[in-house]
């Protein structure tokens, strides 16, 4: 589903709408931007179809490209969103098909291993027998809390969520769950109540990229291909680079393609 960009402001002498544009990025999340004083700096927030957000990947990258349209150049650029939680910047290039965009997500936390337990397994529709024996389930975050469920090959087709988390994962420490194949370096990813899947998850795909670092082998200034979307008929690719050691990664780089679909204006009616 599309991601959203609205830019408004909100010091004009004037009442101005903001303006809007759309591109194909994730489920249903709009980011409204504020320009500060510093060029190509925006405040941001974040939300999806339930809450506002203190981080989302996708709506920031996807922000970052529509910015880059306005801007009429061919040179790349870069882009900085302060959140209410912490700033990140984004690089843009203008490419055949639209933009790519690099959104550094910052330092990862590492939040704990989690015990393999039953009950975690079953609210996914799988078995303890489903998950990866040679990786820990982990919470990890570069701005969401994610708790990180390995899973051996060939089990993800068969995972769903059956009833809401967010109870189970609360208890955690987590605020979202993502299921993570090694062997495909494949993900899924759904609303906590299952019933939309995510196509692209930037967040998700921020704390995979530390996640296989501090467990996996992964090298750190290394980029990876992180798959994900292909049980919705939508798969996407996520370009994953994370920086640091095991113990203290530092950064971690998450980037993608967008296309932007449509802008607009969205018009309220003037005060009195």
């Amino acid at each position: 589903m599309p991601a959203t960009a609205c830019l408004y402001s909100s010091t004009a002498p004037v009442w101005t709408p903001p303006r809007c544009w759309q591109s194909p990025a994730s489920s249903g999340e709009a980011i409204f931007l504020e320009a500060e004083p510093d060029a190509r700096t925006y405040r941001a927030r974040v939300f999806d179809l339930f809450e506002e957000l203190p981080f989302a990947g996708h709506p920031i990258i996807g922000a970052a490209a529509a910015l880059h349209e306005t801007a009429d150049c061919d040179e790349d650029q870069q882009w900085r969103f302060n959140l209410a939680g912490k700033s990140v910047t984004v690089v843009t290039r203008r490419t055949d098909s639209g933009y790519f965009g690099m959104l550094d997500q910052g330092h990862a936390q590492f939040l704990g291993e989690v015990p393999v337990d039953d009950d975690i397994a079953a609210v996914f529709d799988l078995t303890r027998a489903d998950l990866d024996p040679t990786l820990p389930l982990a919470v990890m975050s570069t701005g969401l809390r994610y708790l990180i469920l390995p899973v051996r090959s060939q089990v993800l087709p068969r995972a769903r969520i059956k009833a809401d988390i967010t109870g189970l994962l609360e208890a955690l420490g987590a605020q979202f769950a993502v299921l993570f194949d090694e062997t495909s370096r494949e993900i899924r990813h759904w609303n906590n109540d299952g019933i939309i899947e995510d196509i692209a998850t930037g967040s998700a795909a921020g704390t995979i990229g530390a996640y296989r670092l501090r467990y996996c082998g992964a090298q750190s200034g290394e980029a990876f291909t992180l798959n994900q979307g292909r049980f919705t008929g939508r798969p996407s690719e996520l370009v994953v680079e994370p920086h640091g050691v095991p113990d203290n990664i530092t950064s971690v780089k998450v980037g993608g393609g967008v296309a932007i679909v449509g802008h607009g204006a969205v018009v309220t009616p003037r005060s009195s």
